[in-house]
């Protein structure tokens, strides 16, 4: 799936990015049918190896997002699911937490937080000068390397 992840970004980079003057840059423009075939999107990231933030990602290239807007609009639709996650995982082992813990994940979660933020807003400048080649570029190589580590 890294392959073909990395196969069908290269094709949509090729045939399928419209020009600068027809792409919706903002987020809050997107009409409720953009909306539904992102979301369709992103139901293939229940294939093993497909990426949440990939499919929907192509999604949003294919219904005339920018490549900013794509990222923007696929890192907000992954606030619910990953607050979902993570609130059933704390409900589901809440007895492994003790006081003793607090502080440890206190910690944690304001290091991920930071360094998740500014992962994000890097990415996103990124994609105001550069295209997702390089990414479709790395998932087939990646693609390839556990293809050959694994067999």
């Amino acid at each position: 799936m890294f392959i073909i992840g990395g196969v069908i970004f290269l094709v949509v980079e090729k045939f399928f990015i419209p020009k600068e003057s027809e792409q919706i840059d903002d987020v809050e423009a997107i009409t409720y049918k953009q909306v539904l075939v992102i979301g369709v999107a992103q139901v293939f990231a229940l294939i093993p190896g497909t990426s949440r933030a990939g499919s929907t990602i192509i999604g949003a290239l294919l219904v005339k997002l920018s490549r900013k807007a794509s990222a923007e609009f696929s890192f907000l639709l992954a606030f619910p699911v990953m607050s979902a996650v993570t609130a059933y995982d704390l409900l589901k082992h809440y007895k492994e937490f003790d006081t003793s813990n607090l502080l440890s994940l206190g910690i944690g979660f304001i290091v991920s937080f930071i360094v998740a933020f500014m992962t994000i807003k890097l990415f996103l400048k990124f994609l105001e000068k550069f295209t997702f080649v390089a990414f479709g570029i790395y998932r087939i190589i990646f693609g390839i390397a556990l293809l050959l580590f694994f067999n």
